[in-house]
């Protein structure tokens, strides 16, 4: 087992084994996987070599590269990594919905074992662009997913599994929440969105990634995500993973945060050894089929 930084104090934790970066995003050579002419936001350069070194750097042994939409409906960033280090990562596609049979059968070969659906308000949710699915697209979606053994993986504003929660639990799938839901920590855990995550991970239907930073209002250390947390792992430790968020689109300076740093807070608000296991390696493990 390797050891933890936290945010703050001395290395007193340590990874275990099979440990799991559960969401990060890999773009380019722009020379080779050149980023949509469309595209909601305009990503660095962080090849497959750079997350992988980012692992090695953090001790993780093992990752799953999310497609990111600047890329379109161009896996190929992605499966370029899966092929890289195929016993290490695994991938989550973005793929046209009326992809064919063939192109689903090619990426489970490379190692993808989801798909991300996307419904988050704000400004890029009013552009068009190639690699962006709505939920709308699981009802045809859901049944080949199901075939293959994949899981849907959503990013969501909160309310969305209050108003979902239903339609979602009826693909009979698994649902990969990520960003620990997107709630808005103003309204504390009591808040009925927040609640409707919670039962979804009750019920053994919703998994939920801890990255924390994208709903602090606070910044680090992120006091105002800690009861969010709390509740997650009180409704089913057993569906929870953790993903880093490598390489923190969006954000610079003091905003950044560290994967080191981030694991080191995992650690810390877990504050027990067999939950921090759990969620960095049986969990990811099972939910993404390592070896």
């Amino acid at each position: 087992m390797r050891a933890v930084a936290k945010e703050v104090g001395e290395l007193s934790w340590r990874l275990p084994a099979g440990a799991c970066d559960c969401h990060a995003h890999v773009f380019g050579p722009f020379d080779r996987f050149p980023l949509a002419q469309v595209r909601p936001y305009t990503p660095p350069e962080t090849p497959r070599e750079s997350y992988v070194a980012m692992l090695d750097e953090a001790g993780l042994d093992r990752g799953v590269v999310v497609h990111g939409g600047a890329s379109g409906w161009d896996q190929g960033a992605m499966v370029d990594a899966l092929k890289f280090a195929p016993d290490r990562l695994r991938g989550i596609a973005v793929v046209p919905p009326d992809i064919s049979d063939n192109a689903l059968a090619d990426l489970h070969a490379a190692g993808v074992r989801g798909v991300r659906f996307t419904s988050v308000a704000g400004p890029s949710a009013a552009i068009r662009y190639d690699g962006r699915l709505d939920l709308a697209d699981m009802d045809l979606l859901a049944p080949r997913l199901r075939e293959l053994g994949w899981h849907a993986q959503i990013w969501a504003n909160c309310r969305v599994f209050e108003e979902a929660g239903d339609r979602l639990r009826s693909y009979r799938l698994p649902i990969v929440v990520d960003h620990m839901g997107f709630f808005e920590a103003a309204k504390g855990v009591e808040d009925p969105a927040f609640q409707a995550l919670l039962g979804l991970v009750r019920d053994g239907t919703g998994w939920v990634k801890l990255t924390p930073f994208r709903n602090s209002a606070i910044g680090a250390p992120y006091p105002d995500v800690r009861p969010f947390q709390d509740a997650l792992v009180k409704a089913g430790a057993d569906q929870l993973i953790w993903g880093s968020d490598w390489p923190f689109l969006g954000m610079s300076g003091d905003q950044r945060p560290t994967p080191q740093g981030l694991l080191g807070l995992l650690a810390d608000w877990l504050n027990d050894i067999d939950l921090l296991e759990r969620i960095l390696s049986r969990n990811p493990a099972r939910l993404y089929g390592f070896s």
